[in-house]
């Protein structure tokens, strides 16, 4: 996997959220000459934790502003893109929609114009997400169910999808489109997702509150099997049928909130833990999870790590940097 990357120059959207610096530190330690296009400077995020940022080039503006990108593939001559960026906080969506649909549906259009227009451009890997499905009766999720996702956060991903198959289609754009699960693993500085709070609470002796009722459903994959996945797709596309296409990413086995909170207890040593359960949350949908097998079959990806042996890592990390 190393050897392919030497020399490449990637283009990292997000590269200093959370799964954006998993996937840029990988990228550098394959050999390749990475850029960052990165709004806001965030001084605790993993990217600058790691030290990694003081290896990559790094462009400041925003998705929306199409001519920094465009400055961006020429200066920096990118021929690969890993667009990883997106406002990704579900609660955030449903309070704000405008501004997550401007930097998740304006923001790949502009992404995608750049590369179209870009005369060194090769490939490029777009973030879905599970929740483009939306609600949904059959179970696990294939690529052949439809997108239905309607709220704001799931709508936008579904969007997505439609304008990267679109330029795929139009314009010839290789293009590979990831479906990953619920990612978890240390870096993740957002404390209204489920992990790092229940994380950060254990460590500092205080509750576990769990927002809804518990009885949600998800399929949880550790961050460094979700960066195999998007490196494993970059590849995966050189083969001309795989491009527009997309795959899911994840671990077919999905567990309730409670029952996940219980086994980052277990992580975390401490079986005198307490937890509240809340009820309250809404917009949710009740039972989401992925079937990965197309990955499997198609381009020999599958998860290396369990949930307990993700879990152990994340919660050593939040310890060390808590």
């Amino acid at each position: 996997m190393a050897e392919e990357w030497k020399g490449k120059k990637v283009l990292v959207t997000g590269a200093n959220g959370f799964v954006g610096s998993w996937v840029t530190e990988a990228l550098v330690n394959s050999g390749a000459d990475v850029t960052a296009l990165i709004r806001d400077s965030i001084p605790n995020s993993n990217l600058n934790k790691s030290g990694t940022i003081k290896k990559i080039s790094v462009v400041t503006g925003s998705l929306t502003d199409l001519k920094v990108l465009e400055r961006a593939f020429n200066e920096y001559e990118i021929d690969t893109v890993f667009h990883l960026a997106a406002q990704a906080i579900v609660g955030v969506a449903n309070r704000s929609p405008i501004s997550t649909f401007e930097s998740n549906i304006m923001g790949t259009w502009n992404i995608l114009e750049a590369c179209r227009t870009s005369k060194k451009f090769e490939k490029a890997i777009i973030a879905s997400s599970d929740k483009a499905y939306g609600d949904q009766e059959n179970l696990p999720y294939t690529e052949e169910a439809p997108l239905l996702g309607t709220y704001p956060y799931d709508a936008s991903k579904a969007c997505t999808e439609i304008i990267a198959r679109s330029y795929q289609e139009t314009y010839g754009l290789r293009i590979g489109i990831a479906r990953c699960a619920n990612i978890y693993g240390g870096g993740d500085m957002n404390p209204s997702r489920l992990v790092p709070d229940m994380m950060t609470s254990l460590i500092q002796g205080r509750p576990l509150v769990i927002r809804s009722d518990g009885k949600m459903e998800r399929d949880y994959i550790y961050v460094k099997d979700a960066v195999s996945a998007y490196l494993t797709l970059a590849k995966g596309i050189n083969n001309n049928e795989l491009s527009g296409q997309s795959f899911n990413f994840g671990t077919g086995k999905p567990i309730t909130v409670l029952e996940l909170v219980k086994k980052i207890i277990e992580a975390g040593g401490k079986k005198n833990a307490e937890i509240k359960v809340l009820g309250e949350a809404k917009y949710e949908i009740r039972r989401q999870y992925l079937n990965s097998e197309k990955a499997l079959k198609m381009l020999g990806w599958k998860p290396k790590y369990s949930l307990e042996q993700g879990l152990k890592e994340t919660f050593d990390w939040y310890e060390s940097n808590a």
